[in-house]
């Protein structure tokens, strides 16, 4: 088994060498319903694969990922785009191969930044000790239109929504609501604390259905997490489920799916690297058209 990962590992370092970089945003229509969870999880597995993982993290308060992790963040990317902190001082690795920024503050302004914080950041940005291979975007629903400027430059973007009505009704609107808005037209549904996977392609299926017949979006079904108390219980004890409880059925779904993200067709500016994908958000004419809708 030990030799099997590794040659995993190295066979997707290789896959990666030609820094074809995954950006994956996070989003859900409410609060509530384990995405701050579920994307820790898929951190950790990714990194398990030998791959560098960055979660830039927007949200603040109880939710945040440092307390998923039990980790007190130092700071915050505001503070590295006023230039107070360096942005090592800012990010923390809870374990190999998870680089965590917060960026609860920083997102709230991100449409307003000067000349000077938007070259503070690019250069923070591009001081990454290491290369990443992937990064997720936490996104918190705090922002004008419900959808984070991260969201809108990354190459894909996960709706996460739960088994409950209200959670596929606030998805739904806030999928419609992005389309119409920031034409966003793409997302993948992740349906989490699920009974089974039929329901999880149930959801989809009916928010699908629903997005086609009234021409919103294309919706693609990104899989299901089942209904597991210990995924909460874990969670609670700062500990990823992938790696305390690896072949409980929770943790093989979110496996399968950090699997799957690898597997997704990447942006043209993702080739880039870290640093095109900073200056596509900051310049890009979706990052234009968002903060002028933002300031509008």
């Amino acid at each position: 088994m030990a030799d099997f990962r590794l040659d995993q590992a190295a066979g997707l370092r290789r896959l990666f060498d030609s820094r074809r970089l995954r950006i994956v945003t996070f989003a859900s229509g409410t609060k509530g319903v384990g995405k701050t969870t579920l994307v820790a999880n898929v951190a950790v597995a990714l990194a398990r694969q030998g791959l560098e993982v960055l979660v830039v993290d927007e949200n603040s308060g109880a939710r945040h990922m440092g307390a998923f992790f039990g980790i007190v963040p130092s700071g915050d990317l505001l503070q590295v785009v006023n230039r107070k902190l360096s942005l090592e001082e800012v990010l923390f690795c809870p374990v190999s191969g998870v680089h965590v920024l917060p960026a609860g503050r920083a997102a709230r302004q991100l449409t307003c930044l000067n000349n000077a914080q938007q070259q503070a950041m690019q250069d923070g940005i591009n001081g990454l000790a290491r290369p990443i291979d992937v990064i997720l975007v936490d996104s918190s629903p705090d922002h004008a239109h419900g959808f984070s400027p991260w969201g809108l430059a990354a190459g894909e973007a996960v709706m996460v929504v739960s088994g409950s009505g209200a959670s596929i009704t606030d998805a739904y609107a806030l999928i419609k609501k992005v389309s119409l808005a920031l034409h966003r037209r793409h997302f993948r549904i992740l349906a989490n604390r699920v009974k089974t996977p039929a329901d999880g392609q149930l959801i989809f299926k009916n928010l699908q259905q629903v997005a086609a017949e009234r021409g919103v979006a294309r919706l693609e079904y990104g899989g299901a997490v089942p209904l597991d108390n210990s995924l909460k219980q874990l969670g609670q004890l700062c500990q990823p489920i992938v790696e305390a409880l690896p072949e409980t059925p929770a943790a093989l779904a979110l496996r399968t799916f950090a699997n799957h993200l690898l597997t997704w067709q990447a942006a043209e500016y993702e080739h880039g690297g870290v640093e095109q994908f900073i200056e596509q958000l900051l310049h890009s004419e979706q990052g234009s058209e968002y903060r002028a809708r933002m300031q509008g």
